[in-house]
């Protein structure tokens, strides 16, 4: 049984490394098969499906490049990068540091960031279903010890901070037709996207909100998060900032902290 599920395992591994664009003579294996005119139809008919996939699945970059600048990238990812899942709404998830290493990218230098916040909102779009923070438990944040409660972020919360692009701008003004125009100050920005209802709703977030969320995602405490906000930005304001991630839905329950 072992060496036949081995065998089975072996020849599906030579049969997708053989459907890579890049991926040269076929492995022995499937050699044969791969010699089959019908195999290179069922080629071209994967190829295809993953650039449509990636083009679908990034529309804001689809938008600020067009078309056949898109696809064309698309191919040369696809060519090395077969989908890991069935559902092709989650294939692509490191094309962002595809295109900070994509030679014909690099004049476009906020593209990687613009794509990861197309991949936020994918990810926040398929994320588990699950209720958010009862406003009836935010009592708890008065009266305790921060250091001995936990917010626990929102399976759909997805956040991300780009040090040097205005990629909020660019994503929010490409992702969602008739919105503002104008100039674009060039700094940095910060994004946070998450799905309290039905659908993804998306806001700016300064790099302490970030920063905040990042310490709650790696199991800190409501102080541990706060102390980190305030050595990002001294002149972070705490209150505002918990209040804006508590209303955008970003926290899904608060738990009593257990320190490791």
């Amino acid at each position: 049984m072992n060496i036949v599920a081995g065998s089975l395992a072996n020849f599906q591994d030579a049969f997708a490394a053989a459907l890579r664009l890049d991926a040269g003579s076929p492995p022995p294996a499937i050699a044969a098969l791969a010699r089959q005119p019908g195999f290179q139809v069922y080629r071209n008919t994967v190829a295809r499906s993953c650039i449509d996939a990636l083009q679908a699945n990034y529309p804001t970059i689809n938008r600020l490049v067009g078309d056949e600048w898109m696809r064309a990238a698309a191919a040369v990812y696809a060519g090395s990068t077969l989908p890991d899942r069935p559902m092709l709404l989650a294939y692509g998830a490191d094309f962002a540091d595809f295109l900070r290493h994509f030679e014909p990218a690099a004049s476009l230098p906020y593209l990687p960031d613009v794509a990861r916040l197309d991949r936020c909102w994918t990810e926040a779009h398929i994320a588990a279903t699950e209720a958010g923070l009862n406003h009836g438990e935010l009592g708890m944040l008065s009266g305790s010890r921060l250091d001995r409660l936990r917010l626990v972020p929102h399976a759909s919360a997805r956040w991300h901070w780009s040090g040097e692009q205005p990629a909020y701008t660019i994503w929010s003004r490409n992702r969602a037709a008739g919105t503002e125009t104008g100039d674009i100050d060039w700094h940095g920005e910060g994004a946070l996207l998450t799905r309290p209802q039905d659908h993804v709703t998306w806001r700016a977030l300064d790099f302490a909100g970030c920063v905040f969320l990042d310490c709650c995602k790696n199991s800190g405490s409501v102080a541990d998060a706060a102390q980190a906000a305030l050595d990002a930005d001294v002149n972070a304001d705490l209150g505002r900032m918990i209040t804006t991630l508590l209303e955008a839905g970003a926290f899904s329950r608060i738990e009593h902290y257990r320190q490791s």
